[in-house]
């Protein structure tokens, strides 16, 4: 007889973006002459920048004949992408990392929820709330998050991120082992600076403790003194895992392929406590295992936004999303909402009017102008009277959005 994995049974029935697309779905059929706009799921809508295409196209052309078709690649990554990440994403910034510290994958989803088959179900973890979805619903599922109570999860330890802490958590008062930190964050848009991410580091360093940082939204980063990666800190190679992606870097969102970072020195103890593993060869032997590798394709496409063609194309798109959240954080604020984010991320965290349930703003925000939002509340306990904004939009949905919104407002 097949047994069930006990724990996947303890997940809500819907993953939060399949709800919100549930119940946009069953507007739509109530009044189908609605035009929606959605600014809730962060997907991408500019296209892919010339450079890209035309890796992309060429590469193609390459596996179509005998003397240059790929079959199975290297499942960390093919040299060339390695190094030009190692090139332009960290030694531009004075870090020392490696080619082979570097895993190339479909993107930073899959790491973030894949990484955690290398630790016991025995490790205390510790998340920043609000929080990216996958970050518990993977641990939920392996058995570290307890049970759930009055929407929280016993065994999580939740570090609240809120506009009375100036979205700066504090440091766990108990303790744990893993601690999952992402910046600029999603769903606040907010950011650390140098001082306080450093905070984290010498944490983690004391205590022996390990932090997944995912900085999916690092190329957003407007203001100075923000770090762009946790291993501008001295000592964070000993104690993080840094996830990247391309897919808002330079709208990947369709093509995959992102990287996680996994130091040579990083290591975590045994149960026992008598040995120490390294964590780079284990993360290796898991892909190798469950992971046949990006595609080749995806890789060239990625390789290709580190031309000085790429980089110039990606930055205008980037510029043109943080246009409109320029935009978007201007018209709410001048509608009387108290707004955070927008300035160093693509995402809005705004605060429903007169603490609101989040729910119920999503639903009168879908009826009344038509724009889709996501609940605060999917993220976490502390996202709870928020709705997030996302400015991936384009320019002409985004200006509309706004009004209508502005228009529903006023009643």
């Amino acid at each position: 007889m097949a047994l069930v994995n006990e724990y996947f049974p303890k997940l809500s029935k819907n993953y939060l973006f399949a709800d919100i697309k549930r119940r946009v779905d069953a507007f739509k059929a109530s009044d189908p002459g609605a035009d929606v706009i959605s600014l809730g799921i962060g997907d991408v809508t500019r296209p892919l920048s010339k450079a890209v295409i035309e890796a992309m196209h060429k590469a193609v052309d390459e596996m179509s004949a005998k003397e240059t078709f790929r079959g199975y690649g290297p499942e960390e990554g093919y040299a060339f992408l390695r190094e030009a990440i190692v090139k332009n994403d960290y030694k531009t910034r004075g870090v020392d990392i490696r080619t082979d510290e570097i895993f190339v994958s479909d993107g930073a989803k899959s790491d973030t929820g894949n990484i955690g088959d290398l630790f016991g179900r025995e490790n205390k973890v510790a998340l920043t709330d609000p929080v990216y979805p996958v970050y518990i619903d993977t641990n939920v599922m392996s058995g570290r998050a307890g049970e759930l109570i009055r929407g929280k999860w016993s065994d999580i330890t939740y570090l609240p991120s809120t506009a009375e802490n100036g979205f700066v958590p504090a440091l766990p008062s108990r303790r744990v082992d893993m601690i999952y930190l992402c910046y600029p964050n999603n769903p606040t848009g907010t950011v650390l600076t140098r001082g306080e991410l450093k905070r984290w580091v010498d944490y983690a360093l004391e205590h022996d403790a390990l932090i997944l940082y995912d900085g999916a939204y690092e190329a957003y980063i407007r203001e100075d003194g923000v770090p762009h990666s946790i291993y501008e800190i001295d000592g964070a190679k000993k104690t993080a895992i840094e996830f990247r992606s391309f897919s808002k870097t330079a709208g990947f969102t369709g093509v995959r392929c992102g990287y996680t970072v996994v130091p040579k020195e990083l290591t975590v103890r045994s149960a026992d406590a008598e040995r120490r593993y390294a964590l780079n060869p284990l993360w290796d032997r898991r892909q190798c295992t469950k992971f046949n590798g990006t595609s080749y394709i995806s890789q060239r496409a990625a390789e290709a936004i580190y031309t000085p063609e790429g980089k110039e194309q990606v930055k205008a798109v980037i510029d043109y999303y943080m246009g409109n959240a320029r935009m978007m954080l201007d018209a709410l604020t001048g509608f009387g909402l108290t707004v955070y984010g927008g300035k160093n991320a693509p995402y809005l965290w705004v605060k429903t009017p007169g603490g609101e349930d989040s729910w119920a703003f999503f639903e009168k925000m879908l009826r009344g102008a038509r724009v889709v939002s996501t609940p605060g509340v999917g993220f976490g306990p502390s996202g709870e009277g928020y709705v997030r904004l996302t400015a991936f939009g384009n320019r002409e949905d985004c200006e509309e959005a706004m009004e209508r919104i502005g228009k529903w407002l006023k009643g």
